[in-house]
């Protein structure tokens, strides 16, 4: 039996991960294509690399079925309720970090606080006779953070492709999404709320709270732990 620790399966999370397991004399390889999701584990016994999309990884570790993780920490909020119950963070990993905002229509001179976006969504709908519309991925964080912001005459509306297009496309009065640098949001003539983020997010190492684990299975978490100076 080994220890599983899952990593993002591509791009710049999957490249960065690898550079800050190796800085610390653990190495993690791809093997295989692509289009595979195996890989290999060297400087350390009885750990297994399992390559996910970072948005699985929450629920694997959540389920027990493996043990390490490393994905943002605004999917492991946004997926897991309860989060703290079901994983640990053991270490905030430097890379990834993006902040999940909400953003309105530039030419919205006045809404520039959550009680102006209150009072523009009351305005809202009394002219046209329903709720203004936010569209997002992050129903669960966007629907506690305006709760707590005393927003109340608004719609979530599911986004699983480009959020910020879709003030463009007329399918939502606003966006919840999660940005770097702000580039994107500009290019569609959306500007930031000068508010606290709903979440700072960056790439972080989780360890399941529920995964069951034999002896030497915790003997090498320890050993692994102990390398990586987490924990």
């Amino acid at each position: 039996m080994t220890i599983k620790l899952g990593v993002p399966s591509k791009g710049r999370l999957m490249e960065k991960t690898f550079d800050w397991f190796g800085a610390r004399g653990v190495g993690l390889a791809r093997t295989g294509s692509e289009r595979e999701y195996s890989g290999a584990v060297t400087g350390v016994e009885g750990v297994e690399l399992v390559l996910l999309s970072a948005g699985e990884i929450p629920r694997e570790l959540a389920a027990g079925r493996i043990h390490l993780g490393v994905t943002g920490t605004d999917l492991v909020h946004e997926k897991l309720v309860q989060w703290e119950q079901k994983v640990q963070p053991l270490a905030e990993l430097g890379f990834g970090h993006a902040d999940l905002i909400i953003a309105v229509p530039a030419a919205w001179v006045d809404v520039d606080t959550l009680d102006d976006l209150d009072a523009a969504a009351s305005a809202f709908r009394a002219a046209h006779g329903f709720r203004m519309r936010i569209a997002t991925k992050y129903h669960r964080l966007v629907r506690a953070y305006l709760h707590e912001g005393g927003v109340a005459d608004y719609q979530l509306v599911d986004s699983q492709g480009a959020t910020e297009g879709t003030v463009r496309n007329l399918t939502a009065e606003a966006v919840a999404d999660i940005t770097s640098t702000g580039e994107t949001l500009r290019a569609n003539h959306l500007k930031v709320l000068s508010e606290e983020p709903v979440l700072r997010s960056q790439a972080t190492l989780f360890k399941s709270r529920v995964a069951q684990k034999t002896d030497d299975e915790r003997r090498a978490l320890e050993t692994l732990c102990d390398m990586l100076k987490v924990g």
